[in-house]
């Protein structure tokens, strides 16, 4: 496998591409706000998921599992509370 590199300024970058996630649907409010806590709060760890190609499935992950806590908590204000705070707190 062979690596190529863009010039960018005084510095040669290589040149990276990460494959798109296969056929899958776009993330949900919590997916895409887990995404945004990640990005915002703890970039470092945004930066390795990405890179890793883990970011979207983790995000799918929650999204889905906030999707089901949803459908099973009868109160839906106390619904978006837990998941609000299991996102921030976890």
């Amino acid at each position: 496998m062979e690596i190529s590199y863009v010039p960018v300024g005084d510095y040669l970058l290589p040149e990276i591409q990460l494959s798109d996630p296969p056929d899958a649907p776009p993330l949900g409010k919590y997916g895409m706000m887990h995404k945004a806590y990640l990005k915002e709060q703890k970039p470092a760890l945004y930066s390795r998921l990405l890179l890793s190609e883990r970011l979207y499935p983790l995000c799918r992950e929650i999204d889905d599992a906030a999707a089901i806590r949803l459908k099973t908590i009868p109160d839906k204000e106390a619904a978006y509370e837990v998941i609000l705070h299991e996102l921030v707190y976890d």
